[in-house]
């Protein structure tokens, strides 16, 4: 009975992980290529009807698949993306969000999100 529990837990966990990943670390940086391949015209993706929604997902979806894989066997390789927080299984969902916000390099990772973002959709927003 514990080790159904366990399992279930530990798949919570990787969930909530996978998660964590693809929110708060694929999509801004992946939509701000999804806008940047706008900017240049790049047609393969983000010219066909919710291309580049599908692109932001799956990219989104391989680099936190990818950060839960090799993360934890690399991490000298992901130390720009992978964040051994978001894998303890002793902290629930809000608590690791709270403690990421509390580092002090995040503020400066999402400051610059917002103003990369900001400043492609001024520039996708300015073509006609």
């Amino acid at each position: 009975m514990t080790a159904l529990a366990a399992l279930k837990f530990a798949s919570r966990n990787r969930l909530g992980c996978f998660a964590l990943y693809a929110l708060l670390q694929g999509v801004p940086f992946f939509s701000g290529l999804a806008l940047m391949m706008k900017l240049i015209n790049t047609s393969e993706f983000v010219g066909e009807p919710y291309g580049a929604a599908i692109f932001v997902a799956m990219a989104s979806t391989l680099h936190a698949l990818l950060n839960l894989w090799l993360g934890p066997k690399f991490p000298h390789f992901f130390r720009h993306s992978f964040e051994p927080l978001f894998t303890d299984p002793a902290l629930s969902f809000s608590e690791k969000v709270t403690r990421w916000l509390a580092h002090p390099n995040t503020p400066l990772k999402l400051l610059s999100n917002l103003l990369v973002l900001s400043a492609l959709a001024v520039g996708v927003a300015g073509i006609q």
